[in-house]
């Protein structure tokens, strides 16, 4: 079965950060890449400075998934 994530939301507790986590996002997803969100907020739990939130399909792809 295969997995694809077809939409990630990125937070940020620092937006400067913004492209260094697009260089390690880059080693992950290097084609057909997800939709993708970034936000900066106020804080992220336990002192995180990243979080990234992913939705993925599951199952036999067909165009009709996607």
């Amino acid at each position: 079965m295969c997995l694809l994530v077809v939409k990630t939301t990125v937070l940020l507790a620092d937006i400067n950060d913004f492209n260094t986590v697009n260089e390690i996002y880059k080693q992950y997803f290097k084609s057909n890449f997800p939709a993708r969100a970034a936000y900066q907020v106020a804080a992220l739990p336990r002192g995180g400075r990243v979080e990234i939130e992913a939705i993925a399909i599951q199952g036999p792809l067909t165009t009709a998934s996607l």
